[in-house]
Protein backbone atom coordinates (compact mmCIF):
# COMPACT_ATOMS: atom_id res chain seq x y z
CA UNK A 1 0.00 0.00 0.00
CA UNK A 2 1.16 3.47 -0.75
CA UNK A 3 1.16 6.20 1.86
CA UNK A 4 -1.87 7.82 0.24
CA UNK A 5 -3.83 4.55 0.29
CA UNK A 6 -3.03 4.07 3.97
CA UNK A 7 -4.21 7.60 4.76
CA UNK A 8 -7.47 6.99 2.83
CA UNK A 9 -7.99 3.65 4.60
CA UNK A 10 -7.44 5.21 8.02
CA UNK A 11 -9.80 8.08 7.18
CA UNK A 12 -12.44 5.58 6.04
CA UNK A 13 -12.06 3.53 9.24
CA UNK A 14 -12.29 6.64 11.43
CA UNK A 15 -15.38 7.88 9.57
CA UNK A 16 -17.10 4.48 9.86
CA UNK A 17 -16.28 4.31 13.56
CA UNK A 18 -17.60 7.83 14.14
CA UNK A 19 -20.79 7.17 12.16
CA UNK A 20 -21.58 3.92 13.98
CA UNK A 21 -20.61 5.10 17.47
CA UNK A 22 -24.07 6.37 18.37
CA UNK A 23 -25.94 3.26 17.26
CA UNK A 24 -26.91 0.40 19.53
CA UNK A 25 -25.63 -2.70 17.75
CA UNK A 26 -25.31 -4.77 20.91
CA UNK A 27 -27.98 -7.41 20.52
CA UNK A 28 -27.99 -7.83 16.74
CA UNK A 29 -25.77 -6.78 13.88
CA UNK A 30 -26.51 -3.50 12.15
CA UNK A 31 -26.03 -2.85 8.43
CA UNK A 32 -25.17 0.54 6.91
CA UNK A 33 -23.99 1.97 3.59
CA UNK A 34 -20.97 4.21 3.76
CA UNK A 35 -19.00 5.61 0.79
CA UNK A 36 -20.25 2.88 -1.58
CA UNK A 37 -19.42 0.18 0.96
CA UNK A 38 -21.67 -2.07 2.98
CA UNK A 39 -20.68 -2.04 6.65
CA UNK A 40 -22.00 -4.71 9.01
CA UNK A 41 -21.14 -4.18 12.66
CA UNK A 42 -21.81 -5.39 16.16
CA UNK A 43 -20.63 -4.17 19.56
CA UNK A 44 -19.99 -6.07 22.78
CA UNK A 45 -18.58 -4.53 25.94
CA UNK A 46 -15.78 -2.23 24.77
CA UNK A 47 -15.12 -4.05 21.47
CA UNK A 48 -16.51 -3.15 18.06
CA UNK A 49 -16.63 -5.75 15.28
CA UNK A 50 -16.93 -4.61 11.64
CA UNK A 51 -17.11 -6.40 8.29
CA UNK A 52 -17.10 -4.32 5.11
CA UNK A 53 -17.68 -5.11 1.47
CA UNK A 54 -18.33 -3.33 -1.78
CA UNK A 55 -21.81 -2.12 -2.63
CA UNK A 56 -22.29 -5.15 -4.90
CA UNK A 57 -21.69 -7.63 -2.06
CA UNK A 58 -24.53 -9.53 -0.40
CA UNK A 59 -25.20 -8.00 3.01
CA UNK A 60 -26.56 -11.29 4.35
CA UNK A 61 -23.26 -13.02 3.55
CA UNK A 62 -21.35 -10.19 5.24
CA UNK A 63 -23.65 -10.48 8.28
CA UNK A 64 -23.05 -14.25 8.36
CA UNK A 65 -19.28 -13.68 8.25
CA UNK A 66 -19.53 -11.20 11.11
CA UNK A 67 -21.69 -13.53 13.22
CA UNK A 68 -19.36 -16.49 12.59
CA UNK A 69 -16.34 -14.40 13.56
CA UNK A 70 -18.09 -12.93 16.60
CA UNK A 71 -19.24 -16.34 17.85
CA UNK A 72 -15.83 -17.98 17.22
CA UNK A 73 -14.12 -15.23 19.22
CA UNK A 74 -16.66 -15.79 22.00
CA UNK A 75 -15.87 -19.51 22.04
CA UNK A 76 -12.10 -18.97 22.07
CA UNK A 77 -12.33 -16.30 24.78
CA UNK A 78 -14.76 -18.49 26.78
CA UNK A 79 -17.48 -15.89 26.67
CA UNK A 80 -15.22 -13.20 28.16
CA UNK A 81 -15.30 -10.92 25.11
CA UNK A 82 -13.77 -7.68 26.32
CA UNK A 83 -10.79 -5.54 25.33
CA UNK A 84 -8.18 -6.88 27.75
CA UNK A 85 -8.96 -10.53 27.03
CA UNK A 86 -9.02 -9.80 23.29
CA UNK A 87 -5.60 -8.13 23.43
CA UNK A 88 -4.14 -11.03 25.42
CA UNK A 89 -5.46 -13.45 22.77
CA UNK A 90 -5.02 -11.32 19.68
CA UNK A 91 -3.16 -14.10 17.87
CA UNK A 92 -6.18 -16.41 18.21
CA UNK A 93 -8.49 -13.66 16.96
CA UNK A 94 -6.27 -13.05 13.93
CA UNK A 95 -6.22 -16.79 13.26
CA UNK A 96 -10.04 -16.69 13.26
CA UNK A 97 -9.95 -14.10 10.49
CA UNK A 98 -7.47 -16.27 8.59
CA UNK A 99 -9.81 -19.26 8.83
CA UNK A 100 -12.84 -17.25 7.69
CA UNK A 101 -11.55 -15.34 4.66
CA UNK A 102 -8.68 -15.84 2.24
CA UNK A 103 -8.07 -13.30 -0.50
CA UNK A 104 -11.59 -11.93 -0.19
CA UNK A 105 -13.19 -15.37 -0.52
CA UNK A 106 -15.28 -16.62 2.39
CA UNK A 107 -14.05 -20.06 3.43
CA UNK A 108 -16.01 -20.75 6.62
CA UNK A 109 -18.72 -19.14 8.74
CA UNK A 110 -19.50 -21.87 11.30
CA UNK A 111 -18.14 -20.59 14.63
CA UNK A 112 -17.50 -24.07 16.04
CA UNK A 113 -15.49 -25.11 12.98
CA UNK A 114 -13.52 -21.85 13.03
CA UNK A 115 -12.75 -22.09 16.76
CA UNK A 116 -11.82 -25.77 16.38
CA UNK A 117 -9.37 -25.03 13.57
CA UNK A 118 -7.83 -22.15 15.49
CA UNK A 119 -7.50 -24.26 18.63
CA UNK A 120 -5.99 -27.18 16.71
CA UNK A 121 -3.48 -24.87 15.00
CA UNK A 122 -2.44 -23.55 18.42
CA UNK A 123 -1.92 -26.96 20.04
CA UNK A 124 1.41 -28.62 20.51
CA UNK A 125 2.26 -30.86 17.54
CA UNK A 126 1.81 -34.14 19.44
CA UNK A 127 -1.90 -34.02 20.28
CA UNK A 128 -4.91 -33.71 18.00
CA UNK A 129 -8.00 -31.70 18.85
CA UNK A 130 -10.19 -34.80 18.69
CA UNK A 131 -8.18 -36.30 21.58
CA UNK A 132 -8.87 -33.36 23.84
CA UNK A 133 -11.94 -31.65 25.15
CA UNK A 134 -12.51 -28.09 24.02
CA UNK A 135 -11.51 -26.83 27.46
CA UNK A 136 -8.23 -28.75 27.30
CA UNK A 137 -7.63 -27.48 23.77
CA UNK A 138 -8.16 -23.88 24.83
CA UNK A 139 -5.90 -24.31 27.86
CA UNK A 140 -3.22 -25.85 25.65
CA UNK A 141 -3.58 -23.00 23.15
CA UNK A 142 -3.17 -20.45 25.93
CA UNK A 143 -0.03 -22.22 27.24
CA UNK A 144 1.42 -22.32 23.73
CA UNK A 145 0.75 -18.59 23.31
CA UNK A 146 2.34 -17.80 26.67
CA UNK A 147 5.46 -19.81 25.81
CA UNK A 148 5.76 -18.13 22.42
CA UNK A 149 5.45 -14.66 24.00
CA UNK A 150 8.08 -15.45 26.63
CA UNK A 151 10.68 -16.59 24.06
Amino acid sequence: MTGQQIVRKEAFEKAVFTKTQKTNARTESEIAMFESNIVVYKFVQDLHFFVTGGEDENELILATVLQGFFDAVGILLRGNVEKREALENLDLILLCLDEIVDGGIVLETDANVIAGKVASNSLDAGASLSEQTLTQALASAREHLTRSLLK
